[in-house]
């Protein structure tokens, strides 16, 4: 009994409480402004909560370092979900994103889990082979931009170019975190700047052209009215009840991609800032785990891969509702109402804080509790 308490508080003493706690501020900015626009939509987003909370402890739960062997096969099964879209994929507002489960009528989305098998991915190779001084040289990069590259290139077919580059970016920015060699980069900003204008011409579609055309020219409607919604916010924000953007309807999709507009107008400058500034905190404190955990490749991809799924997908997602980035249709990561992307990062939190808790210790036994043996490190 004595042996089983030190071990329940030795693994308590390693999880990350700061991290989680500081995820609750943003839930109850989102659940507040979401139960304001429609309560339907706040009693939803209490279901999506659950079932978060739920995909955390499981993914928690999994003994990812002893079943490294599993990664490569959820890697290369969720790749095969994102082909068998292109050939069975049900078609949504002229998007074919979604896989319909038979039986169910429950459609599923690969290129959002994606996210997770290519960062669990990428930890298990550079795991294996750590970078030398200096940082990796061209066989190891392409090695590991080739499982970027793939899902990326299945996504935006879709076409999903918006998804595509938060997983590019991310990526990217995990090998940067990683360590490769400055002439690389250098090189590869070379050839993409010069090669700019024929990604634009054939690589892009008529309607995603348009968007960067409504971007650089008059801003779409749906810009227009956030604009307005977070101007007549001010320094504080209106009352709910003079807060006529979003409760009259002229703020398209509100609850999701263009909350912060909402926010801006319900709570103003002051919501604004706060909320950013909670996104910074967490966005640190998970470089911060990064670079103190720089021997543990797993924690080190992760922590830093989630630090920058958030920072893309903020910065996009914000840029978009002030008019400075084309409108994307990209959620606010982990306060847009919504389900997909609360589980998503449900999940990668949920591995992190497993990673973090188990760093020290590796052996499962087959009723998958831990015996506590000390790494070598």
């Amino acid at each position: 009994m004595n042996n089983k308490f030190q071990f329940d508080r030795r693994i308590l003493q390693q999880i990350n409480f700061i991290l989680i706690l500081q995820l609750l501020p943003l839930f109850a900015f989102s659940s507040y402004l979401v139960y304001e626009i429609n309560e339907h939509l706040f009693q939803k987003q209490m279901v999506y909560y659950g079932i978060s909370a739920i995909a955390f402890f499981v993914a928690f739960l999994i003994p990812w370092r002893k079943y490294q062997w599993l990664i490569p096969l959820a890697y290369w099964v969720n790749l095969g979900l994102l082909l068998s879209v292109e050939l069975f994929g049900k078609k949504i507002l002229g998007a074919q994103r979604w896989i319909e489960i038979p039986g169910l009528g429950v459609t599923l989305q690969p290129s959002e889990f994606i996210k997770i098998t290519v960062l669990l991915m990428l930890g298990y190779l550079i795991s294996r082979h750590p970078p030398q001084k200096g940082g990796y040289g061209w066989r190891m990069f392409t090695k590991l931009s080739f499982y970027i590259l793939i899902p990326f290139l299945l996504i935006a077919k879709e076409p999903d170019l918006g998804t595509g580059l938060i997983l590019l970016l991310t990526g990217y920015g995990v090998l940067f975190a990683i360590g490769i060699q400055a002439r690389i980069w250098i090189i590869l900003l070379i050839i993409l700047g010069t090669s700019a204008p024929l990604l634009y011409t054939h690589g892009l579609k008529p309607y995603q052209k348009q968007r960067i055309a409504n971007f650089l020219g008059k801003p779409s409607y749906h810009v227009q009215q956030s604009l307005i919604a977070i101007g007549s916010g001010g320094l504080h924000g209106q009352k709910k009840e003079n807060a006529t953007q979003t409760q009259l309807k002229f703020l398209p999709v509100s609850s999701t991609d263009f909350i912060f507009a909402y926010l801006g107008e319900r709570l103003g400058f002051v919501g604004m800032m706060s909320v950013i500034g909670l996104y910074i905190a967490l966005i640190l404190h998970l470089l911060t785990i990064a670079m103190k955990n720089s021997k543990d490749y797993y924690v080190r991809v992760f922590s830093s891969g989630i630090a920058f799924l958030f920072f893309i997908s903020m910065v996009v997602n914000i840029f978009m509702t002030i008019g400075m980035a084309p409108v994307v249709g990209l959620p606010l990561p982990m306060f847009s109402h919504g389900g997909t992307s609360f589980i998503i990062f449900s999940v990668l939190f949920g591995i992190l804080e497993n990673l973090l808790a188990f760093r020290f210790y590796f052996m499962y036994n087959s009723d998958s509790k831990i015996t506590m043996m000390k790494r070598n490190l």
